[in-house]
């Protein structure tokens, strides 16, 4: 799709700085370069969970890529896990089998 009007007054119209937009235009090949190492660490995640029988959660799957030199924040790794729908197994907490004597009073201090 083209445009038969200029930068300027697009920026004009949406009150938005011309400097952002080129700014903008700029980073176009750091996003992609992000967005490529975004999804080489997706592959990698998916493959650490399905190799441990998709028993790895956030810290495991963060420690693999850390352990092979690969440098990881664990909250990116949390967002992606999160964002892909990968879950590692839950802890199953039964509920208290003491039942609180409401009546009782407290030990004398």
């Amino acid at each position: 799709m083209t445009t038969t009007h200029g930068v300027a007054f697009l920026c004009w119209l949406l009150k938005a700085a011309r400097s952002s937009f080129h700014a903008w235009l700029a980073s176009a090949k750091t996003r992609a370069a992000r967005q490529t190492a975004h999804e080489a660490l997706a592959h990698t995640i998916t493959v650490i969970h399905v190799a441990s029988r998709q028993t790895y959660g956030v810290l495991r799957s963060h420690a693999e890529p850390r352990r092979l030199g690969q440098r990881v924040n664990r909250k990116r790794v949390a967002r992606v896990i999160r964002e892909r729908g990968i879950q590692g197994p839950h802890r199953h907490r039964r509920p208290s089998l003491t039942r609180l004597n409401k009546k009782a009073r407290p030990a004398p201090t």
